[in-house]
């Protein structure tokens, strides 16, 4: 059972949730400028959309891969010796990361460069940990509600700044995410305090660490995990099927450049901070997160076909402000995931979760780029240029099902 009392011991949660916030608002920003131009600078070494398709899809999945069997070790790294020096070692591994990127005068170097910064950024997982450390269970929901308002903010302001710098030199916002990644870095070194005591940390021990699959099937047995696992996974692989395809797929079927897609991108990052800044903490009061799973992801379903189908540019900024409730899925999930985990392995938990996105993201761009390819000749505006998002649409649709069936088990258990 939690303990409270912990919780209600620690004087300083309230600034340390401050603390981290504006720590993962500085890193999203960061990653949020790059956004916006990365498809372009490979294409910048590509002699066709096609082959700009086939690169951006081999750098994306460069990243997803390092991740995938990083973010399990970083996160039972934390559980030993504290969030902290983890976050330290993201912040510095991504600004690092952003520089070599900018200076890239090869398709090599970009997917080096990206391989590394996959390997050393976990700070998502270990961010989510930081926030389980120092919120009582009852109230994660909401927190991580106030973690994802920062990735909206960061969204709002990175990707805009992005679009705008990239106008001025495709490399220009890769050192400007740099600089920010390494003032994050400072931050976090003067400011940012440890949130996991001596008492609560585990044993490190790189046999179990080192295999991510074994994490994958420690957090699918999770008491109140279940179907819940699948239905992160493959909603994951939705969001970053859209994420690996959204700059391309505006490009080849409206034109837009760096700066359409950076204000379009920013759009999203609106809706994000609005709903899980100022509506999520309103819904939970009267909604169980259970229910907000379910809403959000038929929303979902419907959203992504719309964003295949759309034939003009306004459509998908209407597509963006209509689909509102999709952004109360993560934090919800992270919340009936966070809650099924003990104290000590929050950092494992979380870095599991963390791992099981990455492994979407590898799988990810091994779809979309081909989707893409196999368009890429079609005029602009036709419907079929939108494939990735139909079959996002599927993803989205197969995660409702399997969410509503596990819920209403769950029910009938606890009746039991």
């Amino acid at each position: 059972m939690p303990n409270n009392h912990f919780f209600k011991q620690r004087p300083d949660r309230t600034a340390a949730m401050r603390f981290i916030m504006l720590a993962v608002l500085i890193d999203m920003v960061a990653i949020g400028l790059i956004i916006p131009v990365l498809p372009s600078l490979v294409g910048g070494f590509t002699g066709s959309q096609a082959d700009q398709a086939f690169w951006y899809g081999v750098v994306v999945f460069s990243f997803g891969f390092a991740n995938f069997f990083a973010s399990p070790i970083l996160g039972a790294l934390s559980d030993a010796y504290g969030r902290r020096p983890l976050l330290l070692l993201g912040f510095c591994g991504l600004g690092l990361n952003f520089f070599a990127t900018g200076l890239a005068t090869e398709l090599w170097m970009l997917v080096a460069a990206r391989l590394v910064g996959g390997a050393m950024q976990a700070n998502a997982a270990v961010a989510n940990a930081y926030v389980a450390d120092i919120t009582p269970p009852e109230e994660r929901a909401r927190r991580f509600s106030m973690l994802g308002a920062m990735f909206g903010v960061g969204f709002i302001v990175g990707p805009m700044m992005g679009g705008l710098l990239g106008a001025i030199s495709l490399q220009l916002p890769f050192f400007v995410a740099g600089a920010l990644a390494m003032l994050n870095w400072l931050y976090g070194y003067f400011v940012l305090p440890e949130s996991l005591p001596e008492e609560r940390r585990r044993p490190f021990h790189w046999r179990a660490a080192i295999n991510p699959w074994k994490s994958l099937r420690a957090l699918s047995g999770l008491e109140g995990g279940g179907r819940l696992i699948a239905v992160i996974g493959l909603s994951g692989l939705a969001q970053f099927v859209v994420f690996t395809s959204w700059v391309l797929y505006t490009t080849f079927k409206f034109g837009w450049g760096p700066q359409e897609n950076g204000w379009s991108l920013a759009a999203v990052g609106i809706m994000s901070l609005v709903v899980q800044g100022f509506l999520l903490g309103r819904l939970l009061k009267h909604v169980s997160p259970q229910r907000l799973v379910l809403i959000g992801l038929a929303s979902s379903v419907l959203a992504h076909t719309a964003w295949g189908a759309a034939s003009q540019g306004w459509m998908m900024y209407a597509v963006v402000f209509l689909n509102l409730l999709s952004f109360t899925v993560t934090p919800s999930l992270q919340s009936i995931i966070s809650k099924a985990a003990d104290h000590s392995s929050q950092g494992r938990t979380m870095g599991a979760v963390s791992s099981l996105n990455s492994l979407m993201a590898v799988v990810a761009p091994l779809l979309s780029a081909p989707l893409l390819a196999t368009v890429s000749h079609l005029p602009r505006g036709d419907w079929r240029i939108g494939a990735p998002f139909y079959f996002c649409a599927l993803l989205q649709a197969a995660s409702l099902t399997l969410a509503y069936l596990h819920f209403r088990r769950a029910r009938y258990v606890a009746r039991c």
